[in-house]
């Protein structure tokens, strides 16, 4: 089963259920915000994506800032407890598949965890996705 951790107030979020939607999925839809991941399952999904906290981290429309989160001493742990304190502070959409774990931005990234990904996409925005594109 597919897991997408979305918000529905992102453009981002909202293309990349649409893609998912129309490559034939029925993905489970986690509101993080509603229903935020528990802080082991935060740190599975940033082990799963390979990347570190601090490349999880969302900054617009946040407290980031007056949280002080680009302060370079604090440490991962730190980090994490400022996503699971304040959710809205993870990056998003976060689509999990049996192909893997990724951040989807922009949202086209999610074609390479489907295996019958839609062929042709047109985002919110008029911008048209082609798969040939996405995975050359």
């Amino acid at each position: 089963m597919i897991q997408i951790y979305h918000n529905p107030e992102c453009g981002t979020s909202r293309n990349t259920l649409a893609m998912l939607k129309a490559s034939g999925e029925q993905p489970e839809v986690i509101e993080y915000l509603r229903t935020p991941p528990s802080r082991e399952r935060l740190c599975q999904l940033i082990a799963a994506m390979g990347i570190s906290p601090r490349e999880l981290l969302r900054r617009k429309g946040t407290p980031f800032d007056e949280l002080g989160l680009d302060d370079p001493s604090l440490d991962d742990d730190a980090l994490v407890d400022a996503m699971i304190e304040h959710p809205i502070l993870i990056n998003r959409p976060i689509v999990v598949s049996e192909r893997g774990t990724a951040l989807c931005r922009p949202s086209e990234k999610v074609l390479a965890l489907l295996v019958n990904p839609v062929t042709h996409f047109v985002k919110e925005d008029g911008d048209k996705v082609v798969v040939s594109e996405v995975n050359s």
